[in-house]
């Protein structure tokens, strides 16, 4: 899909990826499209999977979750049982906002939040490494946010 991307439709994600929540009104406005085509454009690219969904951003801080930490996984083995167990783990995990299968020393990088460092010790001892497949973990803690975006680098057609 990504070649068959219009500049009207690059247009369109960057402001919805700024605000999920623009009227199509208010939308067709900002990209130069009459209400109509801009509407479809936007089920279009809904339909085609380039928008996955529509999601409210939380302020962490505000939830009292001042702890993220990167945490670097490696299993014990990679036979499919490891696998699917430290897999549906993650999946079960509120704490886990981001899970990554890597290459190099690690097999996977997860991205977790919790309120405070007792909070991530619970979930490390008590979820992580009480899973056989799980070999070791080792942290990194975010000291502060620098740059924090989810909006994604678009290709702008020539």
């Amino acid at each position: 899909m990504q070649s068959n991307l219009t500049l009207p439709d690059v247009e369109i994600l960057e402001v919805l990826q700024a605000d999920g929540r623009i009227s199509n009104r208010d939308l067709a406005a900002k990209v130069a499209l009459s209400p109509s085509p801009c509407w479809r454009r936007v089920r279009m690219l809904e339909e085609d999977g380039v928008i996955e969904r529509y999601v409210a951003l939380l302020a962490p801080e505000k939830l009292d979750l001042a702890v993220i930490a990167f945490a670097h996984v490696s299993l014990t083995d990679h036979h499919p049982e490891s696998v699917e167990e430290f897999d549906a783990a993650v999946d079960r995990a509120p704490e886990v906002l981001e899970c990554y299968m890597t290459s190099g020393e690690h097999d996977y990088m997860l991205k977790v939040i919790t309120a405070d460092m007792a909070s991530y010790e619970h979930f490390l001892s008590e979820k992580m490494l009480r899973l056989p497949s799980v070999r070791t973990v080792n942290t990194g803690f975010v000291l502060r946010r620098k740059k924090y975006t989810t909006a994604l680098p678009l290709p702008h057609p020539a």
